[in-house]
């Protein structure tokens, strides 16, 4: 059941808001909480109810598990042991159904065989449900956490809204909300708030994510079967896909906030303007948020973190990359995806102590650096955005090079009109691409990339537009601010004084806007598509 489809926004959303609510108040919380679990079950029995066993299963081995690790009375030895038998069983079932095929064809490829293990259906959310157990099993074996009772882990586990591909979250976030007796109250300031993330997270889907996933996916399509693409068709599907992903997950991340808004519980933020990161570990920290978390905190810090040498502080950046590479995807191009990122990180983490070593670590950067650190990053973002895609290594390196000029450098036959003048400097003007042509004019299109960067990389996010109703859990008033940087002094006074114009409020005006944006959005429900990131 898709975020973006009637069934979900007029029948399975609403029944469950009224049956939590209604328990909640006539029987108490258990009542509630055991049909908010049922109902999260059944959304995701929904795509595939086979698979739906091995996830309870999975939440039951882990419930059990926990069980033990927060025992005090436990040998710590056994405890240890038990933690290392539960993380392993958790990461075998993800080898299995996630990577089996991928070495068993990796195999094949480098010593000759020809073994077969069958088609394996990878189960819908498995890396996401599987983390968050890990952190839950790895915390209650540091900290002896509460043992909670079994329909509670089970709604933390499989709460609808962050189920298919995140928030990852943890226990501490979630189960202290869970106990607390308000959220059983029907709250209209709630329904509100949630409402409008979950407007807004739509219309990032359905009217800007798939609208430029039609002009992405054949220039991808077409460089996976082999045609050698001109210079302007490279970049152009290159831009088109990395603005697609961008709103396509920024969509689903605002979605989830608001869906869980319904029922009073805040989920941890996830994604947070990462293409206005003006380094590439500033990226992280806002792309898919809660897994760079995981990552550092379960892998990157216990490694030895920032504590050992610079060799091995580089060597554990890239381990943690490669696999976090390897999380979203069984194939080399997402190790290759991975490693780049893992070398970005390497590179900026040098960079950044030659820096510090010349300055000081208090220096600011300047507007120019900070102007250039954006640019440079966003280009190799985009650089392994087209592995990430490609989901090959060669076509990859094909499309890449075509993006660099080296299979000449051409530009869009509609533009020969404005820009033939650069003729002189042997640049060509192709006809429109045929895929492009179906569609509508290429410079128009052109124009909607650009209006697409500067909302992504200039407007306010959905969170600062919502910041005066902490529209996730890990608000901070200082985050929300952040538009107003790295610009002249006066007019960073003005906008802090003037803001809370363009920000959401409880207003005749703001429900107008979202009526209309809304209304729009369900309109193009008749193209339901799946978000991307449910394929990890």
């Amino acid at each position: 059941m898709l975020f973006n489809s009637f069934e979900f926004i007029f029948l399975f959303v609403p029944i469950t808001a009224i049956l939590f609510f209604k328990l909640g108040k006539w029987k108490g919380k258990s009542w509630a909480t055991s049909s908010l679990t049922i109902a999260s079950l059944f959304f995701y029995g929904w795509w595939n109810p086979p698979y739906l066993l091995l996830m309870v299963t999975s939440i039951v081995i882990n419930y059990q598990l926990g069980h033990i690790l927060g025992n005090i009375e436990i040998n710590r030895k056994i405890q240890k042991i038990v933690l290392l038998a539960g993380i392993s069983a958790n990461l075998a079932s993800i080898a299995y159904f996630k990577y089996a095929g991928f070495i068993v064809n990796s195999l094949n490829t480098v010593i000759g065989t020809s073994w077969d293990i069958g088609t394996i259906i990878l189960p819908l959310a498995i890396s996401f449900f599987t983390f968050q157990q890990i952190s839950y099993l790895v915390d209650a074996y540091r900290s002896h956490i509460p043992n909670y009772g079994f329909t509670d882990y089970c709604l933390f586990v499989c709460f609808f809204p962050q189920l298919i591909a995140g928030p990852i979250v943890l226990h501490s976030e979630i189960m202290p909300q869970f106990e607390d007796d308000r959220n059983y109250r029907l709250d209209w300031a709630n329904v509100s708030v949630g409402t409008t993330l979950f407007t807004l997270g739509l219309a990032k889907k359905v009217i800007l994510a798939d609208s430029i996933s039609i002009y992405a996916d054949p220039i991808f399509q077409a460089a996976l079967d082999g045609e050698t693409l001109v210079f302007w068709e490279a970049w152009f599907g290159a831009l088109a896909y990395t603005f697609q992903l961008y709103f396509d997950f920024s969509g689903y991340s605002d979605m989830a906030l608001g869906a869980s808004r319904l029922f009073g519980i805040r989920l941890p933020l996830n994604f947070y303007s990462p293409y206005k990161a003006f380094n590439i570990s500033d990226f992280w920290r806002r792309w898919h948020m809660t897994l760079s978390r995981f990552l550092r905190d379960y892998l990157y810090i216990p490694l030895g973190g920032n504590r050992c040498s610079p060799l091995r502080q580089s060597l554990n950046l890239l381990l943690v990359m490669l696999l976090g590479g390897l999380w979203h995807g069984a194939g080399w191009a997402f190790v290759l995806w991975g490693g780049l990122h893992g070398v970005y990180l390497v590179v900026h983490r040098q960079w950044q102590s030659w820096v510090e070593s010349v300055r000081g670590k208090e220096a600011k950067l300047g507007f120019l650096e900070y102007w250039m650190g954006r640019w440079v990053t966003f280009f190799a973002v985009i650089v392994a955005w087209v592995f990430f895609r490609m989901e090959a290594i060669q076509p990859g390196w094909n499309m890449l090079a075509s993006m660099l000029g080296l299979n000449g450098i051409s530009l869009p036959g509609g533009a020969e009109k404005i820009l033939g003048f650069l003729s002189v400097l042997g640049l060509s003007f192709n006809g429109v691409w045929d895929a492009a042509q179906t569609v509508r004019p290429p410079l128009s299109v052109i124009a909607g990339l650009i209006t697409l960067g500067v909302i992504a990389s200039c407007l306010p996010n959905t969170a600062q537009l919502t910041s005066y109703f902490e529209p996730s859990l890990d608000f901070k008033a200082e985050r929300f601010e952040e538009p107003f940087t790295i610009i002249p002094s006066s007019l960073e006074k003005y906008l802090k004084i003037h803001s809370w114009k363009i920000r959401w409020q409880p207003n005749i005006f703001w429900s107008v806007v979202l009526a209309l944006v809304g209304c729009y959005s369900l309109a193009l429900l008749s193209r339901p598509s799946a978000f991307l990131y449910f394929q990890f």
